[in-house]
């Protein structure tokens, strides 16, 4: 199989060279001239095979927006869209519409796996017609960790289910990141506690909150064992927000994701040990960046 894909950041670069590892062609497009494949979108399209399918791994909103429209004027009838970045499911709806007019299939699908997917693989969740994902599953198998399909790949539904369950996704993401930070922040603050990162290093086998978020913990502190060098700031994608929206919308009891959001607010007010934990995390697993400590 061979695909197009357009926007080799620090998702789509990697994700470019586990397809191919994978035995999927892939064309990719960028527009930092020292990472694309070809010089032009045009270029792109014409050197896939009809029927074209075009992964599009850009930033959610208005660049998406403009990458979807542009491939909605030059497709032709039969070709595929998928949208693997972080765009709202609501978003994916609009989209679809827009290229079913014009014959176009589009299907969405949420990636995770951050900066370690092109060593572990990405956990997915795709949306779309059942016909248009299993056009497309040579490319989700290439991507996923080897294994059973259904450890780490989910047809979720229709259009926008693999965005709002990435969303969900994302949101429980918050509330695990913001407990293991406030359990950093009570050990650090105890000077009973002697070795903290022993602590952690303790917990990663046998115990019940043993998880990979654990392990990078782990990482975090021994790379900066007091994390002096990062700043407490913690942004926000829009996916958390989205999911206490959606919870509110569905009178859905959300407080542990709720809180995590609103920790991060805080975060831009206040030193805090915990938060500077979170943005530490983040950097970990998605290669976000922090803020330097001032």
């Amino acid at each position: 199989m061979h695909i197009g894909l357009i926007g080799l950041g620090k998702m789509g670069f990697n994700m470019r060279e586990r397809m191919r590892n994978g035995g999927i062609q892939v064309t990719g497009y960028d527009r930092n001239p020292d990472v694309t494949d070809v010089a032009t979108v045009d270029q792109l399209l014409a050197a896939l095979p009809s029927p074209r399918i075009v992964w599009v791994m850009v930033p959610a909103g208005d660049i998406t927006d403009a990458v979807v429209t542009e491939l909605g004027e030059k497709l032709s009838s039969g070709d595929m869209v998928i949208d693997g970045g972080n765009s709202r499911f609501t978003e994916d709806q609009k989209h679809a519409e827009y290229l079913a007019s014009k014959d176009i299939r589009f299907a969405d699908c949420g990636v995770s796996g951050g900066v370690w997917g092109l060593q572990n693989g990405y956990g997915l969740m795709a949306g779309g017609s059942a016909e248009d994902i299993e056009l497309a599953m040579p490319v989700f198998d290439a991507l996923r960790p080897e294994g059973d399909r259904a450890d780490s790949f989910v047809h979720v539904g229709g259009v926008g289910a693999g965005h709002y369950a990435k969303m969900v996704h994302n949101g429980i993401e918050y509330g695990l990141m913001q407990a293991y930070a406030e359990g950093y922040e009570l050990l650090a603050a105890k000077d009973i506690v002697k070795d903290l990162p022993g602590t952690f290093r303790a917990w990663q086998k046998g115990t019940v909150v043993r998880s990979w978020l654990l392990d990078l913990m782990v990482k975090a502190l021994d790379e900066d064992p007091g994390l002096a060098s990062i700043d407490d700031y913690v942004e926000d994608s829009g996916e958390g927000r989205w999911t206490v929206e959606e919870a509110i919308a569905n009178a859905v009891p959300a407080p542990a994701i709720t809180a995590a959001l609103f920790a991060r607010f805080a975060s831009r007010e206040e030193s805090s040990p915990a938060m500077k934990m979170v943005s530490a995390l983040r950097h970990q697993f998605g290669g976000h960046a922090t803020r330097p400590s001032s």
